[in-house]
């Protein structure tokens, strides 16, 4: 299979239509939360996004109310197709906890997120003309580490 691959590939890029090349769709993994009951909701979110074209690989997990579609697929394409089995579906915003940068923010916890994940919040950073408060307290009477020349 791979030659064959590897050969229409190589001729799909020769060959051209009306001079114009179509855009080729990238590798991708597309994450979806999808609240799921039974068995019955499993197989039928798994029959209707494995039916796609494109699609590589598809993972449920009913547990974590979670479907993992890997593919040449667009993930706008790909909610639809879920969200035409009658369920209500969105993007999985979680993160594991140790690929966020500083998880110990408020907006990162969230009570329906899984063990283990946290959603990515956007880190406050101080503005640049802020004026720096250890520097603003260095000569104050109430500070104890106070310059003491004064």
């Amino acid at each position: 299979m791979g030659a064959l691959d590897s050969l229409s590939d190589y001729i799909s890029d020769l060959v051209t239509v009306h001079g114009k090349r179509k855009k080729r769709k990238v590798m991708q993994t597309v994450e979806i939360k999808v609240k799921m009951d039974c068995d019955g909701c499993e197989r039928k979110v798994k029959n209707a996004v494995s039916s796609m074209k494109g699609v590589k690989s598809v993972e449920v997990n009913r547990k974590k109310s979670y479907v993992s579609v890997s593919g040449y697929v667009e993930p706008k394409k790909v909610l639809n197709k879920v969200k035409s089995t009658g369920k209500r579906a969105e993007f999985w915003p979680y993160v594991p906890y140790n690929l966020v940068a500083y998880p110990y923010v408020a907006q990162a916890y969230d009570k329906k997120a899984p063990s283990g994940y946290v959603k990515e919040a956007v880190q406050a950073l101080p503005s640049p003309n802020a004026v720096d408060e250890k520097f603003v307290t260095f000569f104050s009477d109430e500070n104890p580490n106070a310059c003491s020349i004064m």
